[in-house]
Order: C-alpha cells, then structure tokens, then sequence
C-alpha cells in the first residue's frame, strides 16, 4: 500500500483520541480515589497479533504502557484471539510468566469486532487498591515470595459474550480487603473496552476497514522510521552507567544496577546483565517492567514527539540475565519494583545517556515514586479502607532550565489526591502539605524541591506500608551540580514520641498519630555559584531556598572570590 502522508496523520490521530477517550472514561466511572482522582490507569490499543498500535498519553502511565504488550500475549496464549466473541473480556494480573509490574496492576483485555468480524483488540490496565496478601494494599515490605503479596489471576474470561461472571468476581473480591472498589473499577474498565469497540467501528465506518486495517501497520513503520532516525543523530558507541538502591527492606545494604547501553547504525542494546542478582525483598523486576523504562526513557530523549507504539521498539534491543534483579525467577517478591526499582532504571540509563548527548537528559529526579499504604477500619461506619498515593518529588535540571518543583517523574504520570479527596474518603486528616525548602539540589539550573505532607491517623488497626528510597544515596547532580535532598518518614504518637521509619517498611499506626513524609528534590546542573542571582533571590523570597543557603551555597551577596 502506497500511503498518503496527510491520511496516515488523520488515522494516528484519530486512533490516539481514542485511547484517551477510553482512560477519560475508566477515569471518571471508576469507584477509588486513585483512579477517579490520581488517574493511576492507562489504555490501548493492539493488533490482532498483539503489536500495541496507540497509548493513551491523557493519564496514561509510562510504566502500564510498556507493560500491557506482554500482559496481553500472555492473555492469548490461553484465549486466542480467534476464540473471542462479542462481549467477552479476560482479566490477568500476574508478573509471571510475563505481564503487569506488580499484582495491582489489574489488565482486562476485550475484542473489537467490526462488521461482525475480529478486527483488533482494546486493553485497560489499573491500578487496583488492594488485591489481598500480608498487609493493606498488597505491596507490603517482610515479604519474600509473590504469594504473601496478593491474589494471583492467571488469564481467565471475566466477562462472556456481555455478561459478567458474577462467580468469579466474588472469588476475586472474597480475597483482597476493598470489594466495592474493585467491583466498580473492573465495570469502568470494561466500560474503556467498550469505547474503544464503539469508536474504531465509528472509524471503520468512515474510511472503510480495509484502509483502516492498512493504515494500523502503516503507522508501527512510521514510528519505526523515527526511532531509527532520531538514534542516528546519538554518536555512535557504548556508554555505561550504575546506580544504587538502599537495601530491600529485609537485608540492608546497596543493590546496584548496571546497564551498557550500545548505540549504532540507527539501533540501540540497553544490556542489563551485570546488574545484581535477585532481592529477597519486593524490589525484583521482571523484563517487562524493564523494557517498560527503556522505551519511556528514549521516547523522552531521543524523539519526544514520536507515536509510541510497537514500531517504535523494533530498533531497540533489551538484555537482561536470568537470576537477577531485573529478571526474578518465580516465585520471586516483586510488588515494590514498580515504586523503586523501575525509577532506578531510568536513573542508570539517564546517567549512560548523558554521557552521549548531556544537551538531552536531565540530572537525576526524585528517584522514587514514595508510596504509602495506609489501611485499617473507619470508625464512622466500621468498613476496611485503604488509602495509596505516590507522593511526587523534585525533578532534575537541565541544561538550560530548573526542574519542576513537587512532580511525579518518569514511570509514573499519576496525579496527587487532592485534601478534599483524601478527607473525604479516608478517616484521615490533612495536616500539612508544602513543598520542602532548601530540598534542591543547587546549580547554575536548580532541581526541583521535593513536597512534604503529614497525615492525622483517624482510624483503628491501622497499618503503614511506606516504600521510599534516596534516603541516603540522594539525587544527583551533573556537571558540577550539587545532589539533592533525600527522602524521610516520621511517625509522632500521641503522646510526642517520634519515630523515624526507614524507607522500606511496613508497620503499625495508632489512631491519633501524626505520619509526616518529606519526598527527595532533583539534582543539580553546573556550578551553583554560576546561577543568576536574580533568580536566587527570587527562590529566598518564595521561601524555597533559605538565606542561609543562598549565601553559602549559591554566593548570593558575597565579594567575588569570597568564600
């Protein structure tokens, strides 16, 4: 097929909205505060051999996006697409054989048909609030094995021919501690499917299937033409990088990742393979989750406006080792690897990549999604809550501009739950949220502060899972940048007492404890003394950076060659 250049941008458009308008409805149907709210959800849409032909960027998360490809080959190698009929939809959550990051990460998988015919396949993926195992909200620290952390649910048809398997679904929610949220984010994830159904056949309709079906393949080689180009103008060679996360939560001490990233020829090879073996703790990955960070990382870098679909991928090469973090053999611990692991990823490929073209990448962000789970009884009606958020952090400078203060970075897109929210859903009180100062990492471009908040404990046996990082190792900084802040949890009781929590951690609350979490800022890029005092005095005046600070650090109102 010959295509027209002015058509295929019309259908890539017009398949890309519908994606986006399958999230804005799992969005707003959905029951949670982290989906209604946080948009912790994503959608797409694949060929019937499962190539992922357009993403959801509308809310759409890097992490969800990169893995659904793999959750939906699994789903077929038990429910051949040739076996769906009208109506159908399966369900799977499990990281192995290979699938979603974690086990919340919950993906339903249905049919488009057209004119009575199989034409393609939609896909939702979300996060769910709790799906049973040791502690509220299924990603709890002490856990060695993938059965302590939840429900696994191996591809099985939740929905037949429009008709839910009201069965199933009761199993399903007899086992995790919020049914009625998980009743009604699957029917808002069925009803994404659905839109998805209804608009391609709006599509088909208009330009005719067979040059729609034409034109699906059309824009995978598109984006493939723009992976390979824009990998062209990256020099040529292989760039090596590692970094560190801080223990597993179970055995302390660092966990370093490596990668060799080789360039050339229009290809890239990330090799992960000399990264360490495998945690007992919840930070294993496995390789979906890591071809997830890869993909998100050079979409970012080396062409950000290219379409991301599975065209895109073909020039990109993904090594990992059997046995290693990032490529956990069952029945390995994984549920933290979303939160932690897959930030570090991008942190290692970053610091390969600045080696290569540093006018593109950014200095280190927060590093962490800083998760909290916070579950126990609402004393106002006796029912189980479970309150999860990732808490943004500090974005790392560039070479020519601050990184964003108080932001959810790389893997994750998900947005902060309001107080409103968080009050009114939760036995749980708002008692500070601001931006932390003096959390930068300081430079001729600053990074990012990262956000503090403390919560009031209003219910009854309660537990904390807190899943944190950069506390000691903190963000870095390039070219003579300065690293940031790091991150802290405090728990002060009642009575006064205070407690620090480590970064990895899952513990008790008492009701009227105040729980204050402090997220890390982003690094620095360049000398700080080189940074315009104007904007120095702007950042004292905005209550960011102290005088202190400004004076010792920055050289605001000191002689030059005054120390």
């Amino acid at each position: 097929m010959m295509e027209d250049p002015i058509t295929l941008e019309v259908m890539r458009n017009a398949l890309y909205s519908i994606a986006d308008e399958m999230t804005a409805g799992l969005v707003h149907a959905s029951y949670s505060t982290n989906i209604k709210d946080r948009r912790d959800c994503s959608c797409a849409i694949y060929t019937l051999g499962g190539e992922v032909v357009a993403m959801s960027e509308w809310g759409g998360t890097p992490l969800h996006l990169g893995t659904m490809h793999s959750a939906l080959h699994t789903a077929l190698e038990s429910f051949p697409a040739e076996s769906l009929e009208p109506g159908d939809a399966l369900i799977l959550n499990t990281p192995y054989p290979a699938g979603p990051g974690h086990l919340n990460d919950v993906c339903i998988i249905g049919p488009v048909f057209v004119d009575g015919a199989l034409f393609a396949l939609a896909a939702s993926q979300a996060h769910r609030v709790d799906v049973g195992g040791f502690a509220p909200g299924s990603m709890p620290f002490g856990v060695t094995e993938i059965f302590q952390e939840g429900l696994q649910i191996t591809p099985l048809k939740i929905q037949k021919r429009g008709e839910l398997d009201e069965h199933l679904l009761a199993f399903i929610n007899q086992n995790l501690r919020t049914p009625h949220e998980n009743r009604g984010d699957l029917l808002a994830q069925l009803a994404a499917n659905h839109i998805a159904e209804r608009r391609v056949q709006e599509l088909a309709t208009r330009y005719g299937t067979e040059t729609l079906r034409d034109y699906l393949g059309a824009m995978l080689d598109y984006s493939e033409r723009r992976m390979r180009a824009g990998l062209r103008r990256i020099p040529s060679g292989t760039f090596s990088a590692e970094d560190v996360m801080e223990g597993d939560g179970i055995v302390d001490g660092h966990v370093t990742l490596r990668v060799a990233l080789t360039v050339g020829d229009g290809r890239i090879t990330a090799d992960f393979s000399a990264s360490d073996p495998q945690t007992a703790g919840p930070l294993n990955c496995r390789w979906p989750s890591v071809a997830a960070c890869v993909y998100y990382a050079l979409k970012c870098i080396v062409d950000p406006d290219l379409p991301p679909n599975a065209g895109a991928y073909r020039p990109v090469e993904i090594i990992t080792r059997p046995g290693t973090l990032l490529e956990a053999q069952f029945p390995a611990a994984v549920c933290n690897a979303n939160i932690i692991t897959t930030q570090r990823i991008v942190d290692t490929l970053l610091m390969a990549l600045i080696q290569a073209i540093p006018e593109r990448v950014l200095a280190a962000c927060s590093g962490t999604m800083n998760l909290l789970n916070v579950g126990g009884f609402d004393p106002s009606d006796g029912t189980y809550f479970n309150y999860i958020e990732t808490y943004g952090g500090g974005q790392g400078a560039m070479c020519d501009r601050d990184g964003m203060d108080a932001v959810q970075n790389h893997m994750t897109n998900t947005r902060n739950a309001p107080i409103e929210a968080i009050e009114a859903a939760y036995p749980l009180r708002v008692l500070r949220y601001e931006l932390v100062p003096d959390s930068e990492g300081a430079g001729r471009f600053r990074g990012g502060s990262g956000l503090l908040r403390e919560l009031e404990v209003l219910g009854s046996y309660t537990r904390l899972t807190l899943s944190s990082d950069r506390k000691e190792v903190t963000p870095w900084g390039v070219f003579g940048g300065q690293a940031a802040s790091g991150s802290r949890c405090v728990v002060t009781g009642s009575s006064g007492v205070r407690r620090e929590l480590p970064s990895k951690v899952t513990t008790w609350l008492e009701q009227g404890d105040r729980l204050l979490t402090a997220t890390p800022g982003g690094g620095g890029w360049g000398d700080a003394r080189m940074r315009d005092p104007r904007l120095v005095q702007r950042d004292v005046q905005d209550g960011l950076i102290s005088p202190e600070r400004a004076r010792n650090v920055y050289g605001l109102g000191q002689a030059p060659g005054e120390k």
